[in-house]
């Protein structure tokens, strides 16, 4: 296989979706497979499903792959490749690694899924060419990834870039992880829907829009809502997510001086839904960060979408398999 066609498999595995993909050397998404996740069938059934969909995208592409990167949500065991925990999977010590390579024939690596997409910002994406960055995710939780040196931090238990759980503070709301008035359980997807839900109950005739937008109910407020609503001019929206953008702007403060990245690459289905937030944590990062930090700095929005679990999923086998663990 010459330098010009190796490829690799991505696989960004969701609680609802599996995303398979060839990507070629380069980064080009060449074919892509998607088949919802039998997530109430256990680990065994969707591991299958992920067999059968990567032998077909095998039969699609008519040549071997370099190996196989898979991006789970989930705390993984780096030297096995064992999702420890993966929640919204409801999974625990699940020998997936192992498993997919035994039935594939394949060298497959695993990562947690927004450390794939940074992989995949980071080569192809809003980070090319740059060896300092952090990319921050936010979606219906937050997390991200951080590059410092040219290499992706993984700290001592493999848990780098939990970003959402920075604590922005100290007596903010009960977060999913246990703590209290971390950046996501104040500007995650959840974390929105909950502060919505709340001010209805509180003040039903400020809600009236929202609940209107929500066909009546309460409890199917959503992130998606409240930004859609904020943007339609409803008050209340509006101060939900200004009290989502200076925890935001708060947490990329910190994440800033800690770390001194030339770039901050925001992404995720929040900034999907409002893409003006990267201008307003750029503005707000530049007026509260340390000035030596900010100095040459540029806060950009993600580049691949979608597309950034399998396409840095593949990129980590590429990195891991197609040079024996060198760059290439």
């Amino acid at each position: 296989m010459t330098g010009t066609d190796r490829w690799a498999i991505g696989v960004d595995l969701g609680a609802t979706k599996i995303d398979v993909a060839q990507v070629e050397e380069g980064g080009l998404l060449r074919y892509r497979l998607r088949r919802p996740t039998p997530i109430n069938e256990g680990p065994a059934a969707v591991e299958a499903e992920i067999v059968v969909a990567v032998r077909d995208l095998l039969k699609i592409a008519g040549s071997s792959p370099v190996g196989m990167g898979v991006g789970v949500a989930g705390q993984i065991d780096p030297n096995h490749g064992v999702v420890c925990f993966a929640p919204n999977l409801g999974w625990r010590n699940v020998p997936i690694q192992a498993d997919l390579s035994q039935a594939l024939e394949l060298p497959v690596v695993v990562t947690n899924d927004v450390r794939a997409a940074t992989w995949g910002e980071w080569f192809y994406g809003a980070g090319k060419g740059c060896n300092d960055l952090i990319c921050l995710f936010l979606g219906t939780g937050i997390g991200g990834g951080v590059v410092s040196g040219g290499q992706i931090l993984s700290g001592y238990k493999n848990t780098a870039g939990e970003l959402g759980h920075i604590t922005t503070d100290l007596n903010g709301p009960p977060c999913h992880c246990g703590n209290r008035g971390c950046l996501e359980a104040l500007a995650g997807g959840w974390a929105i829907a909950r502060m919505a839900q709340e001010d209805i109950s509180n003040n039903p005739s400020a809600g009236a829009y929202l609940l209107k937008m929500a066909g009546g109910q309460k409890e199917a407020v959503s992130a998606k809502i409240v930004i859609q609503s904020a943007q339609a001019g409803d008050p209340l929206s509006i101060h939900i997510v200004n009290e989502m953008v200076r925890a935001l702007i708060a947490g990329a403060v910190s994440l800033v001086n800690a770390f001194n990245p030339c770039r901050l690459i925001l992404g995720g289905g929040v900034i999907e839904g409002m893409p003006e937030l990267v201008k307003q944590i750029d503005q707000g990062v530049h007026q509260q960060a340390l000035a030596a930090a900010t100095s040459s700095l540029q806060v950009l929005p993600a580049q691949l979408h979608a597309d950034a679990g399998v396409v840095g999923a593949a990129t980590l086998a590429m990195y891991s398999f197609a040079n024996k663990g060198g760059q290439y």
